[in-house]
């Protein structure tokens, strides 16, 4: 593990020498700081039965003191090793509740204080609120009382959390009786922390006997016998059994038990329990599992499978497990589960005319499984509706392809009834509408007459209006209920009616805020069920455009352009920043589409490009850069000529329209947007500046693959090495603002990856800084770091860009 830093360490490329100066923390000018500071709205969550909707008070950014606070990494892990629960959390920090029905909120007494809330889930009854308080020293289990509108502290047992929940999205889950919740615990007799030994009793090794163990990079793995320890110590907890009127008792003594889930009609629970031996390659979702069943008496009802390590599935990414996996329950079932099993070694360069089959097995579980259906792609979920009804999809990664089956669990009979193209938004049907059913489990909403409706993006040539549609299920005909209109940008939250079609939906301007509407389809009329304020009045007058442009190729492209308040063409080109993130694409036309909406709410992000739309630029945001190969071709093939191709079409066509300063633009971009970044630096003289925040640029680091890419290294090299500006770090001429956290977790974006490309470009002279921000991951936490950040990124732009020779020559603004 690299040494944490107590400093912030800037590497310096700015004077001979290349001097390393540690410096505090730094604070942008004011017009981005106000922005960064400004209070987020509230979330909300809406009741089972559609009476309630809680609005989440969300913190603020935590502190850099916060963020240095003990973190345990292992295992694919980050851990809160002071209260067994996730480190670097985000916390709701104040709760209302709402009833709707009266448009009015309420207060909840005897919340703990400060509240720290996560993991909030309504009982099956929405009668209580269920939520994890996360203090400094433990994780506890609280319920507030609707009918009372009371919080209580439910046990004072610690909540084991670490997991986060697996199946249940939490260390706790509701019975369908709403009297009795699931959760894990630290154990009551918990061993002693073990010490870490000063003298290594040996070396750590690992043997391959011939076997294929292809991997991507992972980080924060197990790395030696001692933290297999640290992993049995804090993984390890006891699955209780609680009464939220009194009683609990233990379900199962202390062992890993990476997730649970209780049967729909609360007598049973599926539990995971993950055991030796570990890997030091894959992280412990791969470890060896037992897949088990209990009673509420903690009884061993049926053991389904034993998973042995996975740490050789085959490269691809259709590639699964050999063997039965995805174990869970039929939501429309009292006690029925299911499963996937791949029928071609999980292995998707087998040719196979069955990829995967999906059986099921009621309880008692003495029976035989019995097979649901067979499927020629790879399976990726189902959605239950009633007895007859169950939607399987399918897809398929190399042509992008996606199938959904309507089936009929008795009969086994299945239809196709949607057939499409993943990458085709036009002709994305949206997501059918689920709603709670006898058991509190969220199924297909199914109405009498046999029709179903879903709520989509509405993506079109116009950009996206979402809608609500019904569609019969014998027929398969839709008809149209409800689809947003300018001005504005609204969606779908929850279909409080279906027979009535009253709905809850989200709506947003370019000048207002998103609130919360009550609507019902054919009726104009709405009830506004909250008034969030314009966290941003300086940027009331701020302009988006969706910008529609060609690339050379013909593919279509476009771009959010925002301009600073009161700008006329009058005042001339300004200087630019375009911030992007390629995608790939298997079709033109399907790159070609247009996507979002220039009607919604600028909501700035700590990491967003915008904020220098008060600093004088134009800011030409989410520009398309689609990495398109067709046929046989994959993306990749022509990566570069592709990227600088899409990066030069938006600067041309925004400097058609006058304004832009062509001389005067910056490329910047985050992860994969970073890698762009170094990529046009190193490929085209179309930038004076860039600015690239945690990516990876040496590619032979990534050698099994990497972002959309299955290939390895050793199937494509020359991809490899094309695709990596670390081989091209010599024709690096324009500046670059490098900045990466010291403790990156994400897959494949490494320290070392911006450590060593920043060396390369100084070794052959370039104009580079290089700035680690001290205990951040992949996406910037602490206040401290993303002001700095900020700073550093202002101070970049202002130098190279706006200040740029060229512009002090023309004088231009």
């Amino acid at each position: 593990m690299r040494r944490l830093l107590t400093h912030l360490i800037l590497i310096l490329a700015a004077a001979p020498g290349f001097a390393q100066d540690n410096i505090t923390y730094q604070r942008p000018p004011d017009d981005i700081a106000k922005l960064v500071e400004a209070p987020l709205t509230p979330a909300i969550s809406i009741s089972h039965d559609n009476a309630w909707m809680l609005l989440l008070e969300r913190s603020d950014y935590p502190t850099i003191e916060e963020l240095s606070r003990p973190e345990l990494r292992i295992a694919g892990l980050r851990i809160n090793p002071d209260n067994f629960g996730p480190s670097r959390a985000i916390y709701s920090i104040g709760l209302k509740a709402k009833k709707l029905a009266e448009n009015k909120d309420y207060e909840i007494k005897n919340l703990p204080s400060p509240l720290l809330m996560s993991n909030v889930s309504f009982s099956p009854d929405s009668k209580k609120i269920a939520f994890l308080q996360n203090g400094a020293d433990k994780t506890e289990l609280w319920v507030v009382d609707l009918a009372t509108l009371t919080a209580s502290k439910l046990t004072e047992r610690k909540i084991n959390n670490i997991f986060g929940g697996g199946f249940t999205g939490s260390a706790f889950s509701w019975l369908s009786d709403s009297q009795h919740i699931v959760f894990t615990a630290v154990p009551e007799k918990q061993p002693v922390l073990p010490e870490k030994p000063r003298t290594p009793v040996g070396p750590v090794v690992e043997e391959n006997l011939g076997k294929k163990a292809p991997n991507r990079t992972y980080q924060d793995l197990l790395k030696n016998p001692y933290d297999e320890k640290l992993f049995d110590y804090y993984a390890t907890s006891e699955l209780v059994l609680k009464n939220i009127n009194g009683s609990e008792k233990v379900l199962k003594p202390a062992a890993i038990y990476s997730s649970f889930s209780p049967s729909p009609d609360g007598k049973l629970v599926l539990v995971r329990e993950v055991h030796r031996p570990y890997s030091y390659i894959v992280p412990y979702n791969r470890f060896p599992q037992r897949i088990q069943v209990i009673d509420l008496n903690g009884a061993l009802v049926k053991e389904l499978i034993d998973i042995p390590l996975i740490d050789n599935i085959p490269n691809g990414f259709n590639a699964v497990q050999t063997g039965p996996r995805n174990h869970a329950w039929r939501a429309d079932q009292p006690a029925t589960l299911y499963w996937a099993e791949a029928q071609d070694g999980g292995d998707p360069k087998a040719k196979a005319d069955i990829r995967d089959k999906v059986s099921e097995l009621a309880a008692p579980f003495t029976g035989t499984a019995t097979e649901l259906i067979s499927l020629p792609l790879r399976y990726s979920g189902i959605t239950w509706g009633n007895n007859n009804i169950a939607w399987v999809n399918e897809f398929w990664w190399t042509d992008r392809k996606e199938r959904v089956y309507q089936l009929d669990p008795v009969t086994k009979t299945k239809k196709v009834i949607i057939d499409r193209s993943t990458e085709d938004a036009y002709n994305d049907p949206g997501n059918v509408v689920t709603a709670p059913n006898q058991f509190g489990r969220y199924v297909m909403l199914i109405t009498k007459d046999n029709q179903v409706f879903f709520t989509g993006d509405g993506a079109s040539p116009e950009g996206d209006l979402p809608f609500l549609d019904r569609m019969d299920l014998k027929t398969g005909k839709k008809t149209r209920l409800w689809r947003c209109e300018a001005p504005y940008y609204e969606h779908v939250i929850d279909l409080l009616d279906a027979k009535k079609a009253t709905f809850i939906t989200s709506r947003e301007s370019q000048t207002e805020n998103p609130n919360y509407y009550l609507r019902t389809a054919g009726n104009a009329k709405t009830t506004q069920l909250t008034s969030f304020p314009h966290p941003y009045p300086q940027l009331k007058d701020v302009k988006k455009q969706v910008l529609k442009y060609k690339r050379e190729d013909g593919v279509d492209l476009t771009a959010d352009l925002y301009l600073p308040p009161g700008y006329k063409k009058e005042d001339g080109p300004l200087p630019t920043f375009l911030w992007a993130y390629p995608e790939e694409f298997k079709s033109k036309s399907n790159a070609g589409q247009v996507k979002g909406s220039q009607y919604t709410f600028t909501r700035i992000g700590s990491g967003s490009a915008i904020f220098w739309v008060t600093r004088g630029y134009a800011i030409l945001d989410n520009a398309s850069i689609p990495i398109v190969g067709e046929g046989n071709s994959e993306p990749n093939d022509t990566y570069v000529q592709q990227l600088v191709a899409s990066a030069k079409a938006a600067i041309d066509h925004a400097a058609s329209m006058g304004v832009t300063d062509p001389n005067r633009v910056a490329a910047g971009g985050h992860s994969y947007g970073a890698f762009m970044t170094a990529n046009l630096l190193a490929h085209c003289d179309l930038f004076k500046a860039g600015i690239a925040r945690s990516g990876a640029y040496n590619r032979t680091l990534t050698p099994f693959g990497f972002q959309s890419e299955e290939r390895t290294y050793w199937e494509a090299p020359k991809v490899y090495f094309d695709m990596s500006p670390f081989s091209f770090a010599d024709k690096i001429k324009e500046p670059l603002l490098m900045i990466h956290g010291e403790a990156d977790n994400n897959s494949g974006t490494f320290p070392i990856q911006t450590e060593r490309f920043y060396n390369a470009i100084k070794g052959h002279g370039g104009t580079a800084r290089f700035v680690l921000l001290p205990y951040e991951s992949h996406g910037y936490r602490a206040k401290e770091s993303i002001l700095h950040m900020l700073w550093e990124m202002d101070r970049w732009l202002e130098k190279y860009v706006k200040q740029s020779p060229e512009a002090k020559a023309t004088g231009s603004r």
